[in-house]
């Protein structure tokens, strides 16, 4: 059945009636206005509440390799593009459930009820997953990567003297992404629900998304063996949770049809 074929947001469509493509993008462009009104008030509450965040960060030093109190100012605007850099964060992180809600809303009246109170359930599993892969990249990784750039600094005698900007900067390209990668087993899940994927498919694709990850993780790490095992094993470990809960949701689904087929048959006959 098309995405929303039984209902439309705001009321009840007729059974018998599909909704349009143009119905079906003025659906999913009301959706992403959602998102970005949100986005746009978390931005402000994320301007008020960013020097909190930074003060904390500032007091609780991941490393001591880089005291934060020697950090510098290299440009009149590294400041602010630091300040702003953690009022984003702060946005994204007030943003991403009401996102994750609204394409459920989305893709929602195009799933039978039950499957509509199962996927629902994932918005808040998926936000929590965000939230752990943020403290795993920055209480993990960074702390791992950190003295590693230090290191070189020190091997080619160069007096150490980081900018504010370039540090923080750093900081974030090291820790958000494993945010998103720790999305992946809710990600899976989910497109299990929508029977876009399934466990076959993923247990097929096991070489080749070993591969990415492992990539990904040395990619993100220094060229230190144990750093890139150490990021690897849990990516890894992330995509075999994901195809168990595939398999979860998959052998749901068939329960579900065979026991909607019985009904159905029951009804008819």
């Amino acid at each position: 059945m098309p995405l929303g074929g039984r209902k439309k947001a705001g009321g009840l469509m007729s059974e018998n009636r599909e909704m349009t493509l143009e119905e079906h993008l003025g659906e999913l462009r009301r959706r992403i206005i959602w998102v970005l009104v949100t986005f746009v008030l978390a931005l402000i509450v994320g301007l008020f509440f960013a020097d909190v965040v930074i003060q904390y960060v500032q007091s609780n030093p991941i490393s001591d390799e880089i005291p934060l109190t020697q950090l510098v100012s290299l440009s009149p605007s590294d400041a602010l593009r630091v300040y702003m850099q953690f009022a984003f964060l702060l946005a994204v992180v007030i943003t991403l459930p009401v996102a994750l809600y609204q394409l459920w809303r989305f893709v929602s009246p195009g799933l039978r009820p039950v499957e509509q109170r199962v996927t629902l359930r994932f918005v808040p599993a998926a936000f929590l997953l965000f939230l752990v892969g943020l403290a795993f990249g920055y209480y993990v990784v960074f702390p791992m990567i950190l003295p590693f750039m230090v290191g070189f600094t020190e091997k080619i005698g160069t007096e150490a003297m980081y900018g504010v900007a370039e540090y923080f900067g750093f900081m974030f390209n090291i820790v958000i992404p494993f945010g998103f990668l720790f999305e992946l087993p809710i990600v899976v899940m989910f497109l299990t629900r929508l029977r876009i994927v399934n466990p076959m498919r993923l247990a097929r694709l096991r070489r080749v998304a070993y591969f990415v990850l492992a990539v990904v993780a040395i990619t993100l790490t220094p060229p230190e063996i144990v750093s890139d095992i150490l990021v690897t094993i849990p990516l890894l470990l992330l995509y075999e949770a994901s195809i168990w809960l595939s398999r979860l949701v998959y052998r749901k689904q068939l329960q579900e049809d065979e026991a909607w087929e019985r009904e159905f048959a029951d009804r008819t006959s």
